[in-house]
């Protein structure tokens, strides 16, 4: 049997659901269509929002025959015989669409060699991805293509496709049950019509209730794909959370993330860099925290180890924080690259062998508990750069004690600085 979904997809842009802000009246991809202005696109959008739906009503709204294609089983062959087939068409002034299914599948080679066909406008071409085509999509072609962003499908766009697909099933519904498959959905509409699919097997007496939908479900997956874009932007939710102090929202993204199958051991390290980065020596305590708390991942794994990367992300989000630290890092990470060669001082080089102190090595260097005072107004940058200061303690938690230590040190230097110069002055 035709599952449902495929039965319920729409036949008219007014029987699409969702995307309001393209396809509403007056918007711009509607005009574009109801112009017959028919042009290259770019859908980019996670599943179940409609990208096959809507190139299907584009082709038949602008009448251009429609040919289906998946980057992942389709190649060089199949784009060839497609646009052979397209210019035999255009003898008869009738337009091919050819609607490629996650386009970023296609490798560069692949990707360019679609370029000429839609140029020369044998094929208009309709490119789905999931991922983000800055980075999976070769400018050429995406500078040929309009790119339109599909949005996940809100919950009343969800209710709406479930309420049809009741109709179609002679089924009635709790709001409950609408409102437990609509969560189960994750604005998805392919998602929302098979758990109604499977669930109107538990149905009794034609109506669904809630007690039918916990039965016929299993737990819900938070899966994602680890190493696409989504993931990283879960991530980078978590370290914002933590890093704006906020340790609510920084739980939830830890559990988005280790419920769709994260590894832990990477959520660790991440937590470790926050720990340096975003927390610093405000806290010097939050680092060993996070250690300790990818330890724990090490030792007990999942998912008894979940709690020690909850501690810790709340405990970073709450402590203090100071990025001073990484500030200085950076400043002088670029000033080991700019003097690169710059030379060692003499008096700082060790003289383990009797030709180095002959050649001056070690010589004149103050020894801190022999001679503060000649500590603090040696060089100890390479001559031939400026003395820098890159570090500076921020105001947060154990760094105002650094502060005031680092201020009394600036002190003692440009004092015993001074005091050398009159001396050789």
């Amino acid at each position: 049997m035709t599952p449902l979904a495929e039965r319920l997809r729409p036949q008219t842009l007014d029987d699409f659901v969702g995307q309001e802000y393209l396809l509403g009246s007056g918007k711009p991809l509607r005009k574009a269509l109801e112009q017959n202005r028919l042009h290259s696109m770019l859908f980019w959008g996670p599943p179940g929002v409609g990208k096959t739906t809507l190139a299907r009503l584009i082709a038949r709204q602008s009448d251009a025959h429609f040919v289906g294609l998946s980057a992942v089983t389709a190649g060089v062959k199949d784009i060839r015989q497609v646009a052979e087939e397209a210019k035999e068409r255009l003898k008869n002034n009738q337009r091919t669409l050819l609607f490629l299914d996650e386009v970023h599948r296609f490798n560069k080679s692949q990707q360019d060699m679609l370029l000429p066909f839609v140029e020369d406008g044998t094929l208009t071409l309709i490119g789905a991805t999931t991922e983000n085509p800055s980075f999976e999509v070769n400018g050429a072609l995406r500078s040929r293509m309009q790119l339109y962003i599909l949005k996940s499908l809100t919950d009343e766009n969800i209710h709406e496709v479930l309420y049809r697909g009741l109709a179609e099933l002679n089924l009635t519904a709790s709001d409950e049950a609408v409102d437990a498959l609509t969560a189960w959905s994750d604005g998805d509409a392919r998602r929302a019509l098979g758990a109604l699919e499977v669930a109107a097997n538990f149905a009794e007496d034609s109506k669904l209730e809630l007690e039918h939908i916990k039965s016929s479900l299993s737990a819900k997956s938070l899966a994602f794909d680890k190493g696409g874009e989504h993931f990283y932007n879960l991530m980078s939710a978590l370290h914002k959370s933590v890093r704006g102090s906020d340790p609510d929202a920084s739980l939830y993204w830890l559990a988005r993330l280790l419920g769709g199958g994260a590894d832990p051991l990477y959520v660790a390290r991440r937590l470790v860099r926050m720990a340096s980065e975003d927390v610093g020596l405000a806290d010097p305590n939050a680092l060993r925290l996070a250690l300790a708390a990818k330890e724990t991942i090490d030792f007990l794994g999942i998912p008894e180890g979940e709690l020690a990367l909850a501690q810790c992300a709340v405990y970073l989000a709450v402590a203090p924080k100071s990025n001073k630290v990484y500030e200085a890092w950076k400043a002088a990470r670029q000033d080991a690259e700019t003097h690169n060669a710059a030379e060692v001082p003499v008096h700082l080089r060790n003289a383990p062998t009797g030709m180095m102190k002959n050649l001056g090595y070690g010589k004149a260097y103050a020894y801190y508990f022999d001679d503060p005072e000649g500590s603090f107004a040696q060089r100890y940058f390479p001559e031939t750069m400026k003395e820098k200061q890159y570090y500076q303690a921020g105001e947060e938690g154990w760094e105002q004690k650094v502060r005031s230590r680092l201020e009394e040190l600036r002190r003692l230097r440009s004092e015993a600085k001074k005091k050398d110069k009159e001396m050789k002055g």
